[in-house]
């Protein structure tokens, strides 16, 4: 029996199942997982993770394991204390407590609690493709309507059009994405004022997605620097990029106390493990170690922009840890020549771009030169 007759025969077990409606012919979130020199297709740090932070993390995970007899804390006090001190670091004057943060199981269980408890039956969620295409997916997970925004032709977002937009459809929740994925491109504050403004009317929850705010360009603000004053605005970081713990799933947002009020309504018990509050809490007490290899990223990523510039392609400004790119003839045959040599990026389905994660030098480096060597055929 070939892969596809057996792929066509789980497919239709599963239509059998009794699942909803609307999950009936839907896809899973996904993206290819193949070992290769160069794996730049899913914004992971693909530098290692520092010496320190591993010995770090290995001590704590190993005290944590001595109390894994019990519930861990429930509220994650000190874990939330030090995500409130590094976020302060972004705010010019005063300071973020524990009680303004909230975090869970990667930035993707923050989103679920949040439209677990602002959206739902009956409510609508709105965001601006291209993004990320997780937000149709966490409105169909929590029963909610999806409203898709509109961006300009170079995928910017000016303040008077998204507030406009907002007004016009009312939804319950709205999310913007700074530096947005995958276009890499952030908002000026003036679009986020003016979204709240909007949102505030009817009384919307405004969230902005920083997932990769720790990579942007010098002098451009982060959402955090609105927080106070601002009830209905909610920002969101995670610590899968900038501090290399994908594996260890760790999200969280800041936002009014009475916010994180509203997620404990919706939260599953104990969500946070033992382990999981160790690690992140190691990762932040050597915050210093994992930004500088932020750093380095960042000059790979205006390497790779300004390279990808002299190939007489098109890449995005970027404030994030990859680069989109257009000019492509046939993004597919791009795609495929780069996978050859064991380069895999990701095709994020807009016609003639393609999008790639700035690894260590010598990832990029073979980047470029494969892409060199198909533009030049």
């Amino acid at each position: 029996m070939t892969n596809a007759q057996t792929s066509n025969e789980r497919a239709d077990r599963l239509a059998a199942l009794p699942i909803r409606e609307e999950l009936h012919g839907q896809e899973p979130y996904g993206a290819p997982q193949l070992t290769v020199r160069a794996m730049l297709n899913v914004n992971e740090t693909t530098h290692e993770v520092p010496a320190d932070v591993v010995e770090a993390i290995t001590k704590q995970v190993h005290a944590a394991a001595s109390q894994m007899n019990r519930y861990p804390d429930r509220e994650f006090t000190e874990l939330r204390r030090k995500l409130a001190d590094f976020l302060s670091r972004d705010l010019p004057g005063g300071d973020l407590s524990a009680e303004n943060i909230w975090a869970a199981n990667g930035s993707n269980e923050v989103m679920q609690h949040l439209l677990q408890a602002f959206a739902g039956p009956g409510r609508s969620v709105m965001a601006f493709p291209p993004t990320y295409s997780m937000y149709p997916l966490y409105a169909r997970g929590t029963y909610s309507d999806y409203i898709a925004g509109t961006r300009n032709a170079d995928y910017t977002q000016s303040a008077d059009d998204v507030a406009d937009q907002i007004r016009r459809s009312r939804p319950h929740v709205v999310i913007l994405t700074s530096p947005n994925n995958p276009t890499g491109t952030a908002l000026e504050l003036d679009v986020v004022r003016a979204a709240y403004e909007a949102a505030a009317e009817s009384n919307t929850l405004l969230i902005v997605d920083e997932a990769y705010g720790e990579f942007r360009q010098p002098g451009v603000p982060s959402a955090v620097e609105l927080l106070e004053g601002r009830p209905l605005l909610v920002v969101t970081r995670t610590m899968s990029k900038a501090f290399a713990m994908a594996g260890g799933r760790l999200g969280y947002l800041a936002a009014a106390p009475e916010v994180t009020d509203a997620l404990r309504l919706v939260r599953l018990p104990y969500h946070l493990s033992v382990y999981t509050q160790a690690a992140a809490s190691a990762a932040l007490d050597h915050a210093e170690s994992l930004m500088a290899n932020v750093e380095k990223i960042k000059v790979q990523r205006d390497r790779i922009m300004e390279e990808l510039r002299a190939m007489g392609l098109d890449p995005s400004p970027s404030d994030a840890n990859f680069v989109l790119f257009g000019g492509l003839t046939d993004e597919k045959a791009a795609w495929k020549h780069l996978l050859a040599d064991e380069v895999l990026i990701r095709d994020v389905g807009i016609p003639g771009h393609l999008r790639v994660t700035a690894g260590t030098e010598e990832e990029t480096t073979l980047f470029l030169d494969s892409l060199r060597t198909f533009v030049g055929r």
